[in-house]
């Protein structure tokens, strides 16, 4: 089929218009040259997701650059291991690798449109829930939509609305839109961080990218970190300052941020945040709007066109998510839900209980899918895997990350691929309803720094101190504790105690979680599975965010109002069981294993981790007795096992990544 657009003749095999506007430019199988502008789709035309990349610049033929946008998308074909697509013009070029997720044969990325003579194009990674809505208004005014894609809907909500289409999005994204016209591109990510999207601005160019390895693989960028890089990993890691991108040059767009790059310049800004007010519901009508918001936004997520399972660990906030999908499934016809979770080898015969981790979860995950008549399956991991995985996961995350609580992920993921594509998680919960014991423990909640990073000297301890010339390691966290709180929204009238909770809120959902989500993201793109987390959708976390802490633990419980909401949909146990995160091994094979790692790179002087490490400190908390040995490293999970494991992530990342220490 044939199309014809003004003086361009398009070649289009299914998506094609027939008139001036909404038109696909599109090409089957191959590169096309037309009105000077190279567009590729590979297989079959496609809306995708899940990995974008992309180059402006206003001093280059970019249709002469095809070969560097397809070395980035090799980077990202994990990301989306389906299909592939590449959009080339003067100034500018996209590439896309995708996941099949949503309309596998009704558009094509990057997705070209045009309307009143002007062409759009769109490079996407993500899924809106909201896309009937925007779908039923647009075409109110008069847009014509040739498939069922969000990308579609995506992209003419940017023609009709230009950068205000953001406040009308539900969903989770990090897209790029040119507009040919205005030779102006858009960069946005959704608001609560749970795509990712890192970019670079040189002179006359930007490049962008869903991961840092993409953007790595671009001829002018160098693996070069300085000493803000270093404090990221060394001191902040795994967690990371909100846009910080560890490497000279590289940021990252920040959760409810957008930019825009033009002849004219570029600008960044903030187009949602969290306000505070007073909270007017009381409690029974905060519990109902809560149990139905979390219904609606269940059902929304459950839409896909490929299968879809639910991580259920036996806790209340995946159980919670399971229960309402596994309602959606019967009401709908859609047959038996399929659940997953995680154990380890032997760990019912080594298991610790703590405060953080007060009990193993097999036998409550068990107990929640007989209750739903779910399908479960649960996945079990051995320390050699655990261990050879660390490698995997460092490569996925492009960074040292939360060591096997990582490399579980990975191997958790690889595994529910086999019979699933889109996953529902029950992450972000305890940031926003404020289920950790640090939201509890006062001593803790009114200490002024991270609280999951509270063990600094013992961490400082293992660096080489003459990394950090210009500043003092413990200075540079405590600068970047303060930055994050002056942003808090404050409460006219709140308690010093309820305004310092308040605080902590604001932390770990702009710190904390998005250490989650940015693990969740790599470990699970990394093996082509999209995980959504329901608890993530703005819509509740700006209700959550107001409902006052006495709400909040109803009942004198920790997320006592959740428990509340939930009444009726599970068993009794399961609705007052303690908080359990996601589980670790308790087997000491795997220390023994990291230990062993760790005392090889040591021993062998040419691996780049002694050029960052303090060795006697690193060779006296390796033998220390276990007291020592056990410090907090990071948040709940990581300690002794996971600090060296750290190590040897470290130093992978710098010996794959040839990393140069600026």
């Amino acid at each position: 089929m044939t199309a014809l657009f003004g003086t361009h003749t398009i070649i289009n095999d299914k998506c094609a218009s027939n008139g001036e506007d909404n038109g696909a430019l599109l090409g089957k199988g191959r590169s096309v040259l037309l009105g000077g502008l190279f567009f590729e789709q590979n297989r079959r035309c496609e809306t995708a997701m899940c990995g974008i990349t992309g180059w402006i610049d206003w001093g280059k033929d970019l249709t002469r650059e095809q070969a560097v946008i397809q070395k980035m998308m090799n980077t990202l074909i994990m990301r989306g291991p389906d299909d592939s697509g590449s959009w080339f013009s003067t100034h500018a070029a996209f590439g896309h690798r995708r996941l099949s997720v949503v309309d596998p044969a009704g558009g094509a990325q990057p997705m070209v449109r045009l309307r009143n003579g002007k062409q759009y194009v769109i490079c996407y990674n993500g899924e809106l829930y909201n896309t009937p809505e925007l779908r039923s208004e647009l075409l109110g005014r008069g847009y014509v939509f040739y498939g069922h894609s969000d990308t579609e809907a995506l992209l003419y909500s940017y023609m009709e609305w230009g950068e205000r289409c953001l406040e009308r999005l539900n969903g989770i994204f990090a897209f790029a839109v040119w507009d040919d016209g205005e030779q102006k591109l858009l960069l946005a990510r959704d608001r609560l961080g749970v795509k990712p999207l890192f970019y670079t601005v040189q002179t006359g160019s930007l490049i962008f990218a869903s991961e840092l390895k993409a953007l790595l693989a671009h001829p002018s960028i160098k693996p070069v970190v300085g000493e803000e890089g270093l404090a990221e990993v060394l001191l902040m890691g795994p967690a990371r300052t909100p846009g910080h991108g560890v490497y000279e040059g590289i940021s990252e767009i920040r959760p409810g941020c957008f930019l825009t790059f033009s002849p004219a310049g570029f600008r960044c800004q903030r187009y949602w945040s969290l306000n505070s007010v007073p909270h007017q519901d009381d409690l029974f009508t905060t519990a109902e709007k809560l149990r139905s918001m979390l219904q609606d936004i269940v059902e929304r997520q459950l839409v896909s066109d490929v299968p879809v399972c639910t991580l259920l660990s036996g806790g209340l906030d995946s159980s919670a998510l399971t229960a309402f999908a596994a309602k959606t499934f019967r009401e709908k016809g859609m047959g038996t839900l399929n659940t997953y979770s995680v154990d380890y080898l032997d760990n019912d015969k080594h298991f610790q209980a703590s405060i953080f981790q007060p009990d193993a979860d097999s036998p409550w995950s068990a107990r929640v899918s007989a209750y739903l008549g779910t399908h479960h399956r649960q996945i079990i991991i051995d320390t050699a895997d655990l261990v050879f995985a660390l490698h995997e996961a460092t490569l996925a995350r492009d960074l040292p990350g939360q060591a096997d609580i990582d490399s579980s992920l990975y191997l958790f993921c690889r595994e529910i691929k086999k019979s699933a594509t889109v996953a529902l998680s029950g992450e972000c919960a305890d940031e926003i309803f404020g289920g950790y014991p640090w939201f509890h423990e006062e001593g803790i909640l009114k200490q002024n720094t991270f609280p999951w990073v509270r063990s600094l000297e013992h961490r400082v301890s293992l660096w080489n101190r003459e990394l950090f010339k210009s500043f003092a390691p413990a200075d540079y966290v405590t600068y970047r504790y303060k930055e994050t709180i002056s942003e808090v929204p404050a409460l006219n009238g709140e308690t010093p105690l309820e305004a310092r909770r308040r605080e902590m809120f604001y932390l770990n959902i702009f710190w904390f979680m998005q250490a989650l989500l940015d693990r969740k993201d790599r470990m699970s793109m990394a093996n082509g599975l999209e995980v959504r987390v329901p608890f993530a959708d703005h819509r509740l976390v700006e209700y959550v965010w107001n409902i006052p802490w006495k709400l909040k633990t109803h009942g004198d419980k920790a997320k006592g109002i959740l428990r509340m909401a939930l009444k009726g949909l599970l068993p009794e146990d399961v609705l007052h069981r303690k908080k359990s995160p996601y589980p670790k091994t308790h087997n000491p094979s795997y220390t023994r294993a990291v230990r062993s790692l760790l005392s090889d790179i040591l021993s062998d002087p040419s691996q780049p981790l002694h050029h960052v490490i303090n060795r006697a400190k690193v060779e006296e908390i390796i033998f220390s007795p276990a007291d020592l040995f056990n410090q907090p490293f990071f948040g709940q999970l990581m300690r002794g096992p996971q600090m060296m494991a750290y190590l040897v992530q470290v130093n992978t990342w710098l010996k794959e990544y040839k990393v140069e220490i600026k």
